[in-house]
């Protein structure tokens, strides 16, 4: 069966997760910011699932149409095969968002496409009333330059939630945006990867888990596995394949915060994730960084002033780094935040700056490969 998938990622993050589909040997359909569709089968949804290390999200896309009225957009809607997954039973929820199209209205647009496709299943189930008890399909709506696309969210909660880490924890850095940091950084074996700012320890965890051929979504289940038009077994199938393909590996990674309560969160999070046999955790201020006669690359989200402390003293921080890894002789070093004046503060230039968002906020992700 061909199917055509929709998966989000974070602003920055397309060209990684493009890269990512290839290898799980799907074929790339469109792509705009954001976003890429891709084709695959009915056992696409658990294999990309638990291996996508860089999307936020994966839909099955129902279909795409020209919208520029209610009109267009109702009929479009009602033209799709929603009885071929929706059972007479299931709920079918509508959100969405509309950018730079004629039809900007999303509460609008969210009655039309679920009047018009209560009107398709009630006719094909023969009810006026659908009582919508069952499965929960979530419909998303896409409207692009005039363009719908209608599609059924099959993550339920987003890919980044890996299940390693507590749901509260001060100013994290999304699961997703630190395996792209670090897939960047480009980790090896034998050369020691540090986050002196680790906080929860989710930079050091997703180089540990990439490192050992953890897949992110081994800990945790998925909307679609409800879904009839996947095979029952397919999660299971999956899931074993993947456990079967963690590897040993002599990469090590150290976690070190001056906050002992980001230490202890850490540690117990690189117990859940399976990695905490190669990843470090213990207390330690930035400024104490040292190479210890040992290979080394930096990869690290210090604060950034917003929620953390003011912009004065993260900005009196970055200072203070450029100073402390002076010492790091040839390690390379990678910091993320949404300091422009980064550079200046930390005394050197970087060899090369990508844009990237953490969340919402564009952030740049500034990269030295060489020791000054």
């Amino acid at each position: 069966m061909t199917l055509r998938y929709t998966a989000t990622c974070l602003f920055g993050l397309e060209g990684l997760l493009g890269e990512e589909i290839r290898e799980l040997g799907y074929e790339r359909a469109e792509s705009i910011d954001g976003r890429i569709t891709f084709v695959g089968d009915e056992h696409t949804a658990a294999r990309f699932s638990i291996r996508s290390r860089f999307a936020e999200r994966l839909y099955l896309n129902l279909g795409s149409f020209r919208a520029v009225s209610f009109t267009e957009l109702f009929d479009g809607t009602y033209a799709l095969p929603w009885e071929d997954i929706i059972g007479r039973n299931d709920r079918y929820p509508v959100s969405g968002h509309s950018i730079k199209s004629k039809l900007f209205s999303v509460p609008d647009c969210q009655k039309i496409i679920k009047k018009a496709i209560s009107k398709r299943l009630g006719e094909k189930y023969s009810v006026l009333r659908l009582p919508e008890t069952g499965i929960n399909y979530k419909i998303e709506f896409f409207l692009f330059k005039d363009k719908a696309d209608l599609m059924i969210d099959l993550s339920g909660q987003p890919l980044h939630k890996r299940g390693y880490r507590p749901e509260r924890v001060t100013a994290p850095i999304r699961e997703t945006l630190a395996a792209a940091m670090v897939a960047i950084s480009r980790p090896r074996e034998n050369v020691l990867l540090w986050d002196p700012f680790c906080g929860s320890g989710t930079i050091a965890i997703e180089a540990a888990m990439m490192m050992k051929n953890i897949a992110p979504g081994l800990n945790r289940h998925f909307a679609f596995e409800e879904f009839p038009l996947f095979p029952a077994d397919s999660y299971l199938k999956e899931h074993e394949a993947a456990e079967s393909e963690i590897r040993e590996t002599g990469f090590e990674a150290y976690a070190t915060d001056i906050d002992p309560e980001c230490v202890r969160i850490a540690s117990e999070s690189a117990e859940r994730a399976g990695v905490s046999d190669i990843v470090s955790c213990f207390e330690m201020d930035a400024l104490d960084i040292d190479t210890m006669g040992r290979r080394g690359t930096v990869v690290t989200n210090p604060p950034y002033g917003e929620r953390l402390s003011s912009v004065e003293e993260a900005e009196e921080l970055y200072r203070a780094m450029g100073q402390a890894f002076r010492r790091l002789d040839k390690w390379q070093i990678y910091v993320i935040t949404e300091n422009e004046r980064f550079q200046t503060l930390f005394g050197r230039k970087a060899d090369k700056i990508r844009k990237m968002y953490n969340g919402m906020i564009p952030c740049l992700y500034y990269q030295f490969f060489k020791s000054k």
